[in-house]
């Protein structure tokens, strides 16, 4: 992927559309990150996106989620949906409503269980679609837009994060420019 404090590319067979890495010191440059997002995501000409975050448990994925959520307009409290697998919102828009859908597959036991909930029915060309955990419904979901991975620095570096965000094709990776 592509780094964007030397924007060379350290593995290139995934670097056909450029990423950016960036080391998130603390939790306020986490939410200042998901601020980025939120906005970029806002000005986005086509409404739907699917984004997969990937990241160990307590990384922040679901900080970061419900960072972008707030800063798109979801008011009111934002429950992680680790017990439901999915929660839904609406926020309205200029001429019509954006369909935003939280997944977290954390304790998903088996991918089959999403075709139960009707998984693909969430997909719409205009949601807005994020996954936690998208490895436990490898298979049912959805292609990724955009992957978000978020690791832990190396021991001894604090609470700091690296992350990395690639989109997956070069319609999505023009927002990417605005997050650094």
């Amino acid at each position: 992927m592509y780094d964007s404090n030397n924007m060379t590319c350290s593995d290139p067979r995934s670097c056909s559309v450029p990423g950016i890495t960036l080391t998130i010191p603390d939790e306020p440059a986490m939410l200042a990150l998901g601020e980025r997002i939120a906005r970029a995501l806002g000005t986005e000409a086509v409404p739907g996106c699917v984004i997969y975050l990937h990241g160990e448990l307590g990384a922040g994925k679901t900080t970061l989620t419900r960072t972008i959520l707030k800063n798109l307009g979801v008011t009111g409290r934002i429950k992680s949906p680790t017990y439901t697998l999915v929660e839904p919102y609406e926020l309205p828009g200029d001429t019509a409503t954006r369909v935003i859908y939280h997944f977290d597959l954390y304790r998903l036991a088996d991918p089959e269980e999403l075709e139960f909930l009707g998984v693909r029915d969430y997909f719409s060309s205009d949601a807005l679609v994020l996954v936690e955990w998208p490895e436990r419904g490898e298979g049912v979901l959805a292609a990724a837009d955009v992957h978000i991975h978020i690791n832990y620095l190396a021991a001894g570096a604090g609470e700091g994060r690296m992350v990395t965000i690639r989109a997956t094709d070069t319609s999505r990776a023009h927002w990417l420019k605005e997050l650094v």
